[in-house]
């Protein structure tokens, strides 16, 4: 068999997708069959993304400015290339308001994570962020690889634990071990920094599951393949033989967001939850977990990871 450095073979295999115990979309629990693929051990990093850059020219979606016409009810002064930005509040805040912890933040990218002024020296083993769907897809092309589907990226992030509501088990945190890079303390304002990190955290630095897979929840979201679609694709019989094999998400039409219906830019799914993920606020540290993001949209803790399909 070809050997992928930096890759892992999953054996294909049938597990049960989805959980009923926390969010209404990863209902309900159903049946799935993959069949094998690659995947990298851990997600794209800063210093890959870099050598795709200098390779190709590639100019990323938050480095362009966007076009108004694309963005009704733009803001004046606001068709400025930039990106996402989290920044801790201080104190507490209205959770339902995001724009709290999130700010457009002109000239944010890749290579400036935080804004003009940063930079990604010293953080090279990082993930990438700032990278909207168009640039993971990009980087995949190059590679010569794809982005893995929803029901891929979970079968992996379960590490052959099939029903446990993490990557490692059933509790969050071992004995105390910080087994993720997710939020510890009361979100957006008190991160305790358990596990060293306030930010993203070099990838390979908590163990790998059971598959040898890296940060496959927490640190940052990653990119699948699949159309948002409020309910996943079930079997049509309800059976413990019946699975659905390799089951794909939904289609453009259906993703885009109702509350936003002047904007029709479609939705994928993003998996494995991030460094921003607490208790209090969004327990989307587990494989099951999954929510809509816009393809356009780049953030500080969105990032993505590579498949092959033999």
């Amino acid at each position: 068999m070809v050997e992928r450095p930096g890759m892992r073979l999953i054996e294909g295999g049938t597990f049960t997708m989805g959980s009923e115990a926390f969010y209404p979309e990863e209902a309900p629990l159903r049946r799935v069959k993959v069949d094998s693929f690659w995947i990298d051990e851990a997600p794209v990093t800063n210093a890959q993304f870099a050598a795709f850059v200098e390779a190709t020219g590639y100019v990323t979606v938050a480095e362009i400015e966007p076009d108004p016409k694309d963005y009704p009810g733009m803001l004046p002064g606001m068709d400025r290339a930039g990106s996402l930005v989290f920044q801790k509040t201080a104190g507490p805040v209205d959770m339902a308001d995001a724009s709290n912890w999130w700010h457009f933040t002109f000239g944010a990218c890749w290579k400036h994570p935080l804004g003009p002024g940063s930079s990604i020296d010293g953080i090279e083993d990082h993930p990438v962020v700032h990278v909207a769907y168009a640039d993971a897809e990009a980087y995949a092309k190059w590679a010569g690889k794809d982005l893995p589907t929803e029901a891929e990226f979970e079968y992996a992030a379960r590490g052959g634990l099939d029903g446990s509501e993490f990557s490692w088990g059933d509790e969050l945190a071992p004995e105390g071990r910080m087994m993720a890079n997710y939020w510890q303390g009361l979100f957006p304002f008190a991160n305790q920094c358990l596990d060293g990190w306030e930010r993203t955290s070099p990838v390979r630095n908590f163990p790998p599951n059971g598959y040898g897979l890296y940060d496959m929840i927490g640190n940052t979201w990653e990119w699948t393949c699949d159309w948002w679609a409020d309910k996943p694709l079930t079997p049509q019989r309800k059976s413990a033989c019946c699975a659905i094999s390799n089951p794909r998400g939904g289609k453009l039409k259906d993703s885009f967001d109702p509350s936003q219906p002047a904007m029709r830019i479609g939705r994928k799914v993003i998996k494995g939850g991030s460094h921003l993920c607490a208790a209090n606020y969004c327990q989307r540290y587990r494989p099951a977990a999954r929510h809509p993001e816009m393809v356009d949209t780049a953030t500080t803790h969105i990032g993505f990871r590579c498949v092959v399909r033999p």
